[in-house]
């Protein structure tokens, strides 16, 4: 079969919004991976294998092996943030990975020194750093990130970039029909310094787009998730994604939910809890931080047990999500579930899960993920949101003006990530989605 994608010649640029935990496991991981001192484990685009052709013709391939995908060997790595440590410090403070696994790439990590920040302090209220930009306006704020963009292309000698965000939970930004619908709407409010509306994240949405860039959302944000987002990623005929990297407790909800579903038992409730000590534990504990994050895990479970589908199985359960700054625990965070459930006759059952989870070691292979695809797309010439990476995600983006229910199931978005890449590929998708 012939590969409809360009070929991924040269350096691709990973520009990362914040340079914490889990840029900085991100970024160790794969210099350390380059240099053959660890294995990217967790990364579906080095280990997954998708089977293409049926009957004799059946075989199963890795991912580069279907489609032309961007090597490890060619990521040069930027960041942004609001504290000025380089990536060797910021790896050291944050204490997510062994000082045995960040010095072997020590040069490497002193090297990456973060740009100023676009940055909002009331859209992040516990957040102390000076390594910030001036900015006249929002629409000045988008002009200095376009610049940066423009700059480290130049400086580094990259042929392509994506732009990941990693940094923390702003505060919720409700979806204002007025200024997020239409692209004119957003950069007038851009212009008019409307603070209120446009998020610095949006900023760093809208530069990396301008710039013909991919942008991710890592965060539960309200940045690409607006009309006006998919407008610009039309126009500029660029991927987007996003939002908020599906790590922990939503992993094993979505991975879940199904067994209930699928087996015809009944929801009472369903009560998660996390208490987690490293910097996204800090912004959330700002409720209206924590807010944003709510919204977010709150949706995985409605659209996979759906009362109207299964009326005497999912009506009126009770569901509630609780996240704790417990210092302590630091990056290790821990995601505790206790589901009610019902069978035969009625019954009550309970199921107690205990994820003693590393965010940032489960969010790490995410990012290689969300960048190479993201890469691979926009060489595909696929634009606008990629429901394919919703595997990923913890709130997958969708059109919410036409009543687009969300796929939050995991093997329902396993089938839509493989079937994207036998496309990609020039294979046929195969695989029925019900």
């Amino acid at each position: 079969m012939k590969s409809n994608v360009k070929n991924a010649e040269g350096k691709l640029g990973v520009l990362v919004v914040g340079l914490g935990a889990v840029t900085t496991t991100f970024m160790t991981g794969v210099l350390m991976a380059r240099k053959g001192l660890a294995k990217p484990v967790g990364a579906m685009t080095q280990y997954d294998k998708v089977r293409v052709g049926k009957g004799a013709d059946k075989k199963y391939l890795k991912y580069d092996e279907i489609v032309p995908m961007a090597k490890l060997d060619d990521i040069v790595f930027g960041a942004w943030d609001v504290y000025p440590e380089n990536a060797f410090e910021s790896a050291m403070n944050c204490q997510v990975l062994k000082e045995k696994d960040i010095l072997p790439v020590k040069d490497e990590l002193e090297k990456i020194v973060p740009m100023k920040a676009a940055f909002d302090k009331n859209f992040a209220k516990r957040l102390e750093g000076n390594n910030v930009k001036d900015c006249k306006d929002r629409w000045d704020m988008t002009e200095q990130l376009r610049e940066d963009i423009r700059n480290f292309k130049k400086e580094n000698g990259v042929d392509r970039i994506v732009v990941l965000w990693a940094a923390s939970t702003e505060v919720y930004v409700p979806v204002n029909e007025k200024i997020h619908y239409t692209l004119a709407d957003l950069e007038a409010a851009m212009k008019a310094n409307d603070v209120e509306n446009i998020a610095p994240s949006m900023c760093y949405a809208y530069a990396a787009l301008a710039e013909g860039a991919p942008f991710i959302m890592g965060a539960p944000n309200t940045t690409v998730d607006i009309p006006a987002m998919w407008e610009m990623a039309e126009k500029t005929k660029l991927p987007i994604a996003g939002k908020d990297f599906k790590t922990g407790q939503t992993l094993v909800k979505s991975g879940f939910a199904p067994i209930i579903g699928t087996r015809c038992l009944g929801l009472a409730g369903w009560f998660s809890t996390n208490i987690l000590g490293n910097r996204d534990g800090l912004v959330l504990d700002e409720p209206a931080n924590f807010r944003t994050k709510e919204v977010s895990k709150l949706s995985t479970l409605e659209s996979i047990l759906v009362p109207e589908e299964q009326p005497d199985l999912y009506t009126d359960y009770y569901h509630k999500v609780r996240i704790n700054y417990y210092p302590p625990r630091n990056d290790n965070k821990e995601g505790w579930d206790n589901i009610d459930i019902f069978g035969w006759m009625g019954y009550p059952m309970q199921i107690k899960i205990d994820f003693l989870c590393r965010d940032s070691i489960l969010a790490a292979p995410l990012c290689l993920d969300l960048v190479l695809l993201s890469d691979l797309a926009a060489r595909a010439g696929r634009w606008g949101t990629q429901r394919f990476l919703s595997f990923f995600l913890k709130s997958p983006m969708h059109d919410y003006t036409k009543g687009e229910v969300p796929v939050n199931h995991l093997f329902q978005q396993y089938a839509i990530l493989k079937n994207a890449i036998r496309e990609m590929g020039g294979y046929e998708a195969d695989q029925e989605i019900d």
